[in-house]
């Protein structure tokens, strides 16, 4: 397999890094599915197998989800020689090549020393190959399969049509964050573009048991899951939160039941987060999607919170969300029917343009950080 870079290129002292880190990730998603020979050589990731025993097609199907790679290819491997690679490429290529109409040949000679030039070789190559298959012609401009020929210090590489990859940076290279993970549509997908800016992931999850089922516990869980097909393993901080709630409920006006549950949410995930060694915070907030993701809204529930707050949905509305949501295989597991912590004590009519002063008086009705201290202690990470 050959997996190119993509912004990895751009980085300059810290590319060196970036690599490493990219391909111990993938060494990682690709382990179970045998023994692969895994190294970087001019801007292009190299996976070889070792023995005939390695799942090929599993490990293409997981590089595919391994963020810092912008495009994937099976290619077949022989002697740079011009002779050699027209019989691989006729042979390797057969099975595309006889069901297409169009083709064209595209060329990189990275091995200068080759003694054809890069048009030579795509030129040479798509004469034997247009000969070879009746069914061919040329387009050069919208082909339905173009065929690589790739010339490296090692050797000549021959495969066609490229796999888009998952793009963006290698998990790890940006920190780590805390997550607010909830079971809903948007905290997944906003899990997803943090990670592909190569940020690790630790989630954070409320639940109140018993007005929670352990089934809504276990879907986020199955959510992290399939995050981390994209992300890597995601560990769990999953947060009692009902005492807290009942509190809420029993001491403050409704109206704003919502917001400081959210402060006391924000005011949890930042000790956790801190203590997991995590810089930022990370929510699904979409601007005005509900009643506390207003900019007043927001604003208070974010008061006093010292590590940055990430909300990479903020601007997008629903229908976005839920496209890449789908894309990314969470949203089926999303909108199963199991209620989160946040809808279990709506209130009927909660406020949408909050004054601080108004919050913060509420919230002193409560014993607030020893109850944001208890529900800490109680927390399990799984």
């Amino acid at each position: 397999m050959l997996l190119k870079l993509g912004e990895l290129v751009l980085k300059g002292l810290n590319r060196g890094n970036f690599e490493k880190r990219l391909m111990k990730n993938l060494a990682w998603r690709i382990r179970k599915f045998g023994a692969f020979k895994i190294y970087c050589m001019q801007s292009t990731i190299y996976v070889e197998p070792e023995s005939g025993d390695c799942d090929m097609d599993a490990a293409f199907d997981a590089a595919k989800k391994v963020f810092g790679i912008v495009n994937i290819s099976r290619a077949a491997e022989c002697k740079k020689d011009i002779d050699e690679i027209i019989s691989v490429a006729k042979e390797y290529l057969a099975p595309t090549l006889s069901l297409a109409k169009t083709f064209k040949v595209e060329a990189k000679r990275a091995d200068k020393s080759f003694p054809k030039k890069s048009p030579e070789i795509a030129i040479e190559v798509g004469s034997a190959l247009h000969d070879a298959f009746e069914n061919l012609e040329v387009d050069v401009k919208n082909p339905e399969v173009c065929v690589r020929v790739e010339i490296r210090d090692k050797a000549a590489y021959v495969h066609a049509n490229p796999t888009p990859g998952a793009g963006g940076l290698p998990i790890g290279i940006n920190g780590r964050a805390g997550l607010l993970l909830s079971g809903g549509i948007d905290s997944p997908v906003a899990a997803y573009m943090m990670a592909k800016r190569g940020v690790e992931l630790f989630g954070i999850h409320f639940f109140s048991y018993p007005y929670t089922s352990e089934r809504a516990k276990q879907k986020v869980i199955s959510l992290a899951g399939i995050v981390g097909e994209y992300a890597g393993n995601i560990k769990i901080a999953m947060v009692p939160f009902t005492k807290i709630q009942e509190e809420i409920r029993a001491n403050c006006r409704e109206e704003y039941f919502t917001l400081i549950m959210r402060r006391f949410m924000m005011y949890i995930a930042e000790k956790i987060a801190a203590e997991n060694g995590c810089g930022a915070l990370i929510t699904g907030e979409s601007l005005g999607q509900v009643a506390s993701q207003t900019m007043e809204a927001l604003g208070v529930t974010e008061y006093g919170i010292t590590l940055p707050v990430l909300r990479p949905v903020i601007g997008m509305d629903k229908e976005e969300i839920v496209e890449i949501a789908r894309k990314i295989n969470t949203f089926e597991t999303s909108i199963l029917p199991y209620e989160d912590c946040c809808t279990v004590f709506t209130p009927k009519h909660p406020r949408t343009k909050p004054k601080l002063e108004y919050v913060l008086s509420e919230e002193k009705k409560l014993p607030f950080a020893e109850l944001a201290e208890e529900a800490i202690r109680n927390t399990e990470i799984i």
